[in-house]
């Protein structure tokens, strides 16, 4: 446990780079006077979410390995720089959705957790759900780039896009997906979402694990 805590540590001073990036773009987007509909600046930090994997994966497995961590230490540390990343981003949006977006009385202002229709709980299960769904799609991505050395995350790439390329113009086929997304995003009924992100997310960190035994520097 000790190990990991340092690791986590370590993980989270290296990732400055998506701090900056995320908090660069937060504080600088604007959308124009002129339109009607405005997006949230909560929605870009989202944008931590999405960076974080790629150094982790690409820059700091190799720094920490080399450092005489183990596999499983840099594993758990990511996955518990996750956990911790994902409710700090969640909880920066949920500010900002209630305490600046109402600012805004001259455009409709539109933030990702009413999209995805979180906001029809109370505030407390918006901000868990919008926290496993981010989780979740750090793991995805963890496990995703942690693949791509091998010929099977090569394989894995061909097929999401074989699946959104082919499934999207065919009605019935769309509706497949359109059903998968409302089930892991668009999903109001909170427990059910926050049941099925924790259950894909652990199933995905243990293929994960699977990935991590044969990745080599």
């Amino acid at each position: 446990m000790k190990a990991t805590l340092s690791i986590v540590k370590r993980l989270l001073a290296s990732n400055k780079i998506s701090f900056i990036i995320t908090a660069v773009v937060v504080l600088c987007a604007t959308t124009s006077g002129d339109s009607a509909v405005a997006l949230s600046n909560g929605n870009y930090t989202w944008l931590l979410a999405v960076l974080t994997p790629f150094f982790f994966v690409f820059y700091d497995f190799k720094k920490l390995i080399h450092l005489g961590a183990s596999k499983k230490d840099f594993y758990f540390g990511a996955l518990v720089s996750y956990v911790g990343l994902a409710f700090l981003v969640s909880l920066l949006n949920t500010g900002i959705h209630l305490l600046i977006d109402p600012l805004n009385h001259t455009q409709t202002v539109i933030n990702l957790m009413a999209v995805c229709g979180w906001m029809e709980n109370n505030v407390f299960f918006a901000f868990v759900q919008q926290a496993v769904f981010l989780l979740l799609s750090m793991v995805f991505l963890h496990v995703l780039l942690s693949m791509q050395p091998h010929w099977y995350g090569w394989l894995t790439d061909i097929i999401l896009v074989a699946i959104i390329c082919i499934f999207t113009p065919i009605a019935p086929l769309r509706g497949l997906l359109a059903g998968f997304f409302k089930v892991i995003m668009f999903n109001p009924n909170a427990l059910a979402h926050i049941s099925i992100c924790i259950g894909v997310s652990a199933a995905l960190s243990a293929v994960g694990l699977t990935v991590l035994k044969q990745k080599t520097l």
